[in-house]
């Protein structure tokens, strides 16, 4: 005998749930009561025999399986929703607007929205990039990511990966490095914002930086990168960014190993409450995908 099928409206109710960790909000926006939808969440815990939430008081938070879970049920929602508008449209104008980092931009994202795309040809991609990671206002932005420690206080954020740095030098240089001390000599290149990144590295070696090493400070990880590659000295830069050589960083290559990095990329959560678009959905799905199948450690 097949088993019996998820109630669609249990699944609803968990995922609205999922979204605000709070059963008394997503009653508000399915249009149910609180008594409604935590029922719909305990009958499908008996259904799938397992809990989906941790439950004290005043505080919801999802269990492993639960998070798991609440993520498929979100893309399958996703997909259906998608599908029913191109058989039924006609499609409104579905234009995602993504802000990150301008390196992150460039030398990571860029090169992968093709494949997003071809994916996923019906959705427009808007990108747009700020140097600085300081709290910007979210609104109009889609999705946002950010590099930093979480810590932000204008919204809640979603880890992504963890980060290492490297060094990197002229892909034709004719200076053999082979450890860190080999650096000292320079130029060394700090990028603003990150201008503890040589001291990091060096610690992590076991040697110092010497204080008479010539120096270059650079705005952007890019403008590091043409200086590198022109042959005018050495810069540590996140792994991530330059995982594949091609394009920006075909004029340089990583050398030494790379030492752990405190910041992270993070998805910021928007503060509206309101149901996603489905389009917005997708592709948060997908970029987690990108961050966990490229993920540097």
């Amino acid at each position: 005998m097949p088993a019996k099928p998820i109630n669609l409206t249990w699944l609803r109710s968990f995922e609205a749930a999922a979204r605000h960790m709070n059963f008394t909000d997503a009653s508000v926006e399915l249009g149910l009561t609180q008594t409604a939808v935590s029922l719909h969440i305990r009958s499908l815990e008996q259904q799938i025999n397992n809990n989906l939430f941790h439950r004290r008081a005043r505080h919801l938070t999802l269990t492993e399986l639960g998070q798991a879970y609440a993520t498929t049920v979100r893309q399958a929602f996703a997909d259906i929703d998608l599908v029913s508008a191109s058989l039924f449209g006609p499609i409104a104008a579905r234009t995602i607007t993504i802000k990150a980092p301008i390196s992150t931009a460039a030398l990571w994202l860029s090169p992968r929205l093709p494949e997003f795309r071809q994916e996923h040809p019906g959705i427009d991609l808007r990108v747009v990039t700020n140097i600085w990671t300081e709290a910007t206002n979210l609104e109009g932005v889609d999705v946002e990511l950010r590099l930093g420690r979480g810590d932000w206080t204008d919204a809640q954020s979603e880890k992504l990966s963890d980060e290492t740095i490297i060094p990197i030098c002229a892909a034709n240089s004719k200076k053999k490095v082979r450890q860190a001390k080999d650096f000292l000599h320079g130029p060394l290149i700090h990028i603003l914002g990150h201008e503890g990144n040589w001291e990091r590295y060096f610690g992590a070696n076991g040697c110092s930086m010497l204080p008479e090493v010539p120096q270059y400070f650079m705005d952007t990880t890019i403008s590091a990168l043409q200086l590198v590659a022109s042959g005018g000295g050495y810069a540590t830069v996140l792994s991530r960014l330059v995982e594949k050589q091609g394009g920006l960083t075909s004029g340089i290559t990583p050398v030494g190993r790379p030492i752990p990095f405190p910041d992270a990329h993070y998805l910021m959560r928007r503060p509206s409450k309101r149901v996603t678009r489905p389009e917005v959905d997708l592709f948060e799905a997908w970029l987690r995908d990108q961050f966990a199948s490229g993920n540097v450690s």
